[in-house]
């Protein structure tokens, strides 16, 4: 079995203070931007799902009604 490698590092601090108390600037700006691309990135995701599932339909129908030739929208709607 593989041993565990882990850092740990050592702040300077006076007495009676521990670093998991109180976290550094840079671990709150690096969970800031955890959370902000989180955030970022679901609601992108939640954008392109709703355009694709509501805009399909519509492009295929925009797409048919231009080839050549030219059907009306029961030709184009109907499954025969």
């Amino acid at each position: 079995m593989a041993a565990k490698v882990s850092l740990k590092i050592k702040g300077k601090g006076s007495k009676g203070t521990s670093s998991s108390s109180s976290p550094s600037k840079l671990e709150m700006v690096m969970d800031w931007t955890k959370d902000w691309t989180k955030d970022w990135s679901d609601w992108s995701v939640n954008k392109v799902m709703n355009v694709t599932y509501y805009g399909f339909i519509p492009l295929i129908i925009i797409i048919g009604m231009r080839s050549d030739p030219k059907p009306n929208l029961f030709q184009l709607l109907s499954p025969v």
